[in-house]
């Protein structure tokens, strides 16, 4: 077996700090989606109680937002997956590079593709995040306008464009 030296190992460790900030942000997102997810879960369970107590009119939105809250859960769930394997691929990469550094083999390729892997993970669960962002607040602002339809006028700032040359919320109240 190759001697290695306190300095290799030394280099290793400090090269692992940035891959180690990548996985405490990895579980802060991590952390996030969960509860949104619990949150999704804790409102389908409310409203699948009380569907058979309504009114078929009001049975025809409890099952459009069923069906909104299923698609929220399978994009929260997507995110979490690619948060893990964001994380998977990080846990790899820190290994990998002390194998390399105790075993003196040139690894740097595979640890380069991880790092690659894991960003692109980190990106894609983002990314689906986002969407799952998109669809809450859309669906949220469509229930508000559906109950008071004139409540654009009332609050502005609730408009993606709203306040745009106007100054801040605060200078408006």
């Amino acid at each position: 077996m190759p001697e290695t030296h306190i300095s290799d190992i030394a280099r290793v460790i400090q090269l692992a700090i940035a891959p180690v900030f990548l996985l405490t942000a990895v579980g802060t997102i991590i952390g996030v989606l969960s509860n949104r997810l619990a949150r999704v879960v804790d409102r389908t369970r409310t409203l699948e109680t009380q569907v058979p107590q309504l009114a078929q009119g009001d049975l025809a939105k409890a099952y459009a937002e069923l069906e909104l809250l299923a698609r929220r859960m399978r994009l929260v769930y997507l995110a979490i997956g690619l948060s893990v394997v964001c994380a998977i691929f990080v846990g790899l990469l820190i290994v990998f590079a002390f194998v390399g550094a105790f075993l003196s083999v040139d690894l740097a390729r595979l640890v380069g593709l991880l790092f690659v892997a894991a960003m692109l993970g980190f990106i894609g669960s983002l990314s689906v995040f986002l969407r799952e962002i998109f669809l809450a607040v859309t669906s949220a602002r469509d229930a508000i306008h559906s109950h008071d339809p004139a409540l654009e006028q009332r609050l502005p700032e609730c408009s993606p464009t709203a306040g745009a040359g106007r100054g801040s919320a605060a200078d408006r109240h």
